[in-house]
């Protein structure tokens, strides 16, 4: 298969799953190194495509979509332990919200964004084992835990309740 043609294949494969498809599903789909695929991908961002990379795969978003996906999108700034870092999504996804990114103030990059799309306390568990088997670490730990996100919710109820009980656990910061 010609390089041009597997990436409009998974250009298409990305538009039409409402789910993050993982590099590895794809190298598999394709028969090629889950390496290629990825330099599939970054000449795809390139190319103008708003593909995300999820700790759950791969996920192609029109450019409004996520704020249309929500009623009320929201940021809280948030510093926790990393024994915390569980309670956090669990409580996020428990009062009815999805985190959308994590975003840090670096002091040398400016701000660095991660897209999460947590929408469950299954999407938390998976997170976590990859942080706990050596995956990587989450952005926060580069500045000593402070880090925003940006929660989707039904509304700006939810959205609320999220932040009190985030306050009420000391892991939101006071505004």
């Amino acid at each position: 298969m010609q390089t041009e043609t597997r990436r409009q294949q998974i250009l298409t494969a990305l538009q039409k799953s409402d789910s993050p498809i993982s590099a590895t599903a794809l190298a598999s789909q394709f028969k090629v190194s889950r390496q290629v695929i990825v330099g599939d991908i970054a000449i795809l961002r390139a190319s103008g495509n708003n593909i995300s990379a999820t700790p759950r795969g791969y996920l192609y978003t029109a450019e409004d979509d996520t704020q249309n996906s929500f009623g009320y999108i929201g940021v809280i700034a948030c510093k926790h332990t990393a024994s915390q870092l569980i309670e956090e999504l669990y409580t996020v996804v428990d009062y009815g919200g999805c985190l959308i990114d994590v975003t840090i103030e670096h002091a040398i990059y400016g701000q660095i964004s991660g897209s999460l799309a947590i929408h469950s306390r299954y999407d938390a568990d998976l997170f976590v084992a990859r942080v706990q088997e050596g995956e990587g670490k989450p952005l926060s730990d580069l500045t000593e835990g402070i880090h925003l996100h940006r929660i989707g919710c039904k509304d700006i109820s939810a959205f609320l309740r999220i932040e009190n009980a985030l306050l009420k656990k000391g892991i939101a910061l006071q505004k």
